[in-house]
């Protein structure tokens, strides 16, 4: 896995060494948590078309999470979203799929763990520049998170939540507030196996910020690098990052 990257040619060129690497790789999927370019550059057509053109060199199955600066954080935010989904919301994997409008959101299964991406980005997650935005994407985050949680539990399936960002940004209009209500639950009944997978701001960490929740966030620019996961019983075992 991988996200925040890459934010600019020079970055898209260290990006293209790294794909030669995971290329070699014998690997089940890939997921890019979001975040495909800085917000200048990931605002652009242009910008995403080259991203669709570059990921489309990995060989291995590739999930993409949408971050906030392909579309929140820009001009205009829902033409950008419309974009994002038009390239990125297919994804070449048998994935269940929330219905309606969030076709980002999605779901699998594979070596005993449900994979479930959510649709939470950076910069507050979109609270202050659009309200009724947030509200209505949050209702939709919390279903699938909820309705994916019990069918890990039915299951018996250690449950896996990606997203781009990191949800223990607290700001006095928080965000992530909810969510991070429903993680705490989980964390509750689920202690050990549920796994909280982010990027956002940039930083490495392994480390289990909420009882019974681990938590790996990915490094970002001006890092390019990725993660292997591997399956170890309930457990995801993480190899060191490996950089370009």
């Amino acid at each position: 896995m991988l996200g925040d990257t890459p934010y600019s040619v020079a970055e898209a060129q260290r990006l293209d060494a790294m794909i030669d690497d995971l290329n070699r790789e014998k690997l089940d999927f890939v997921v890019h948590l979001g975040d495909i370019g800085s917000s200048r550059l990931a605002c652009t057509q242009e910008w995403l078309d080259a991203r669709k053109a570059q990921f489309g060199r990995i060989r291995h199955a590739l999930v993409v999470v949408p971050g906030d600066n392909e579309w929140s954080d820009c001009r205009e935010p829902r033409a950008r979203l419309a974009a994002w989904r038009r390239a990125f919301c297919k994804a070449p994997l048998p994935v269940e799929v929330q219905p309606g409008e969030y076709c980002e959101h999605m779901r699998w299964e594979a070596a005993g763990f449900l994979f479930v991406t959510l649709h939470v980005v950076g910069s507050n997650n979109n609270l202050r520049r659009d309200p009724a935005e947030h509200e209505t994407r949050m209702a939709a985050v919390h279903a699938w998170l909820d309705e994916s949680a019990v069918h890990a539990r039915l299951r018996g399936r250690t449950l896996v939540v990606m997203m781009q960002a990191n949800p223990f940004i607290a700001l006095p209009r928080d965000g992530y507030v909810e969510l991070r209500e429903r993680l705490i639950r989980l964390g509750q009944v689920m202690p050990g196996r549920v796994f909280l997978l982010h990027g956002d701001t940039h930083v490495y960490h392994d480390d289990e910020p909420l009882p019974g929740v681990r938590r790996l966030e990915v490094w970002g620019s001006p890092i390019v690098s990725w993660i292997r996961a591997e399956a170890e019983g309930a457990e995801l075992r993480f190899s060191a990052p490996r950089y370009r």
